[in-house]
């Protein structure tokens, strides 16, 4: 038999040698249906060696986060494509998209659009009645949806990716009242209210401290939305009522505004201030006993679970528990066990 040349196969499938020699030695950028045309010609030919599998149309994944100037979703953005870019092109393509929280109408209508173009979605959102129809809009069109960090409950979602937010309040609270061995106030500052997340961190705070720390007096919480200025404005309006804080749990962004507060009032370093995720302000603030704890969600934990679990059910129809496979262990950090 005749040795099998590029040049014949390149004839047979119809292209130029250049783009056999790609899909032979699989080097990428030639379309799924010219892959196989070149395929079939090579199979028809008999040529004597192991070929690639066809080109498959990779995954077309949509990841949505929010567009606020938090530490923790730059964060995640940055684990999803390093995590996309180890399952290689040919596996998925991954699509970022950031909205701003104050735009759930925007939210709603990319979902719509990414409905109609998109294999999967994996969303942040809060609960927005244009959100919930438009993720209605995707299980009818049997897109599946993974929500991730903030859960969104009644949505006929694939699974939640994240951790258990309650847990993390009432970890927060349990470790504020065994660090304060005397009477004190403690201030609460949340983030937005209309996301689960911050309402379970903060009932899980409180639930805590009333229930097993009767010496600590809770301060009404501020409502700082995520708004830096809106945080300073109202902190300094509480420490000026009184000096005599013992503590302070922050749910949310806003560390450096909290930190500058503290001590502006000499209380940096004297009150307890525990807060969320460990990043580069954090870790200055860990460094100098201005922040006591931080509990941190692991944003690449997030990034791979979401990931694999959305592939699962997109190659096998695998159909994940609505928290148990998709739940992020989140860690606790002190100078003592970062430094």
């Amino acid at each position: 038999m005749k040795k099998v040349t590029l040049e014949q196969l390149a004839k047979t499938a119809g292209v130029g040698v250049a783009t056999v020699d790609r899909v032979l030695n699989e080097r990428g950028g030639v379309s799924p249906q010219t892959s196989r045309k070149v395929l079939e010609a090579a199979r028809d030919a008999g040529l004597k060696r192991i070929l690639p599998e066809e080109h498959r149309h990779p995954w077309q994944l949509e990841v949505i986060l929010s567009g606020n100037d938090s530490f923790f979703f730059k964060q995640l953005a940055q684990d999803f494509s390093e995590v996309a870019s180890g399952h290689g092109y040919r596996r998925l393509t991954l699509h970022r998209t950031f909205i701003p929280e104050s735009r759930p109408d925007k939210l709603a209508a990319h979902i719509v659009a990414c409905s109609a173009r998109r294999d999967g979605l994996i969303v942040f959102a809060h609960e927005y009645p244009a959100i919930y129809d438009a993720l209605a809009l995707c299980k009818q069109r049997g897109v599946p949806v993974i929500t991730i960090v903030t859960d969104l409950p009644g949505v006929e979602r694939l699974c939640h990716v994240g951790i258990n937010q309650l847990q993390a309040g009432r970890t927060a609270g349990w470790l504020m009242g065994k660090m304060l061995h005397t009477d004190g106030e403690v201030i609460m500052v949340s983030g937005r209210f209309d996301y689960s997340a911050h309402r379970q961190r903060i009932q899980g705070f409180r639930d805590v401290l009333q229930q097993s720390f009767p010496h600590i007096r809770l301060r009404e919480v501020l409502a700082g939305q995520e708004r830096r200025d809106t945080i300073s404005k109202l902190l300094e309006q509480q420490l000026a009522q009184s000096g005599e804080v013992a503590g302070i749990y922050n749910t949310g962004l806003g560390n450096s505004e909290i930190s500058e507060a503290l001590d502006r009032h000499r209380l940096l370093g004297k009150s307890v201030f525990i807060t969320h995720e460990l990043y580069t302000t954090t870790e200055a603030l860990l460094a100098k006993n201005a922040v006591s704890l931080t509990l941190d969600q692991n944003t690449r934990q997030h990034a791979q679970l979401a990931i694999t679990l959305m592939l699962r059910h997109l190659d096998s129809g695998a159909q994940p528990e609505t928290y148990a496979e998709g739940k992020v262990e989140f860690m606790l950090f002190t100078w003592e066990n970062y430094r």
